[in-house]
């Protein structure tokens, strides 16, 4: 199976800037203040918050409602939008502690329009409830403002993600380990003369056949010192075991041409035998590549006899498409039909079918 190649991950932040300044305007004499018309208003120092100048505006009889006294926040600063937020804030002058009374979430302050004040409703706080509050004593009053502007984010640059890598998995490697160690084997087969050890749970979990031998009815029998295999070959069953083991087909490099294909044939029928089903398509793959005039004829009647329907159509395709004088003249088909006419027939319905269509 090929590697598969992980997509690059890199990653960068983006973390706020902000510059915040706090500016207390202290008034003294609020009542005399008082009077001077809802449209006038006392006015703070300007002071200077993240490079810009702002100010306090504080309107004694209100600016639109007399009942009310008013409070702003103004940019001063021309030439520019401002991002920022405020808080305006009354000071207890009891306590000495503040206390909020209007938040002005970020937005751009515009220094050519009334966006340049906060808040854009001027019922600040009514003068009732003001006069009567400690916020008022001694006819002095303190409004304390919390101005923080927001600057261009900070950007990191960009830099690969941390990750940490998850090896391939091992588990067939460590079984192919276990199965050469013949470490706590506790089953052992005759075949063809030569023996072999195993490990009943692996095998029982990998076929259903084996899992019958060993755990269902017919497990008396296995109890057996040594359980003799009969109609396969020794190589056979020592790669049906590598394959149960490992998910994978051991090495042939020894094998060349018809030697390998006929273990192949040998290893489909095992599989069939024992229900293992990935094992018998593996083997139908490779016979399926290596259909040739004169394999044919015994790929299709190993094909029929093991219920190998998608080979069983490989192969009628190949013979559909080549010489049949070439097929008829091999020995794998005068045993086909010798020993399989029907499969014949098959053939030929099939071939009748695709002509006429």
């Amino acid at each position: 199976m090929p590697n598969q190649m992980l997509p690059t991950r890199t990653v960068s932040s983006c973390t706020p800037r902000t510059v915040q300044g706090i500016h207390v305007f202290s008034i003294s004499g609020y009542s005399q203040h008082r009077g001077i018309g809802y449209t006038e208003y006392n006015k703070s120092g300007a002071f200077s918050v993240g490079g810009h100048e702002w100010e306090i505006r504080f309107y004694p009889d209100g600016q639109h409602k007399q009942d009310f006294i008013a409070v702003y926040l103004e940019l001063l600063s021309k030439g520019a939008n401002v991002h920022a937020s405020c808080d305006l804030r009354l000071v207890d002058q009891t306590t000495g502690l503040s206390s909020s009374v209007h938040k002005t979430a970020p937005r751009m302050f515009n220094p050519n329009n009334d966006l340049r004040f906060a808040p854009q409703d001027g019922n600040f706080m009514s003068r009732t409830e003001f006069e009567a509050s400690a916020y008022l004593r001694n006819d002095h009053l303190a409004i304390e403002c919390v101005v923080t502007v927001l600057k261009d984010a900070i950007v990191s640059q960009v830099k690969p993600r941390s990750r940490i890598e998850v090896p391939p998995s091992d588990i067939t490697a460590q079984l192919g380990k276990l199965l050469e160690a013949q470490e706590e084997v506790d089953v052992t087969f005759s075949v063809g003369g030569e023996t072999f050890a195993a490990h009943k749970i692996i095998l029982a979990m990998r076929s259903p056949v084996f899992k019958a031998e060993f755990y269902g009815p017919m497990r008396e029998n296995a109890a057996a010192l040594i359980i003799p295999i009969q109609d396969m070959q020794p190589d056979v069953f020592k790669a049906m075991l590598h394959f149960i083991y490992t998910d994978a087909l051991p090495a042939m490099d020894d094998l060349e041409g018809d030697d390998r294909s006929e273990i192949i044939r040998h290893l489909l029928v095992a599989a069939d035998r024992y229900a293992l089903d990935r094992l018998k398509l593996v083997c139908q793959s490779i016979l399926c590549d290596n259909i040739d005039v004169q394999t044919v004829a015994t790929t299709l009647a190993l094909a029929d006899q093991h219920h190998c329907d998608m080979l069983k159509d490989a192969c009628v395709e190949f013979i559909s498409s080549s010489a049949m004088d070439d097929i008829v003249a091999t020995k794998g088909f005068v045993d086909l039909t010798r020993n399989c006419p029907s499969v014949l027939i098959d053939v030929f319905v099939r071939m009748s079918r695709s002509c006429k269509s």
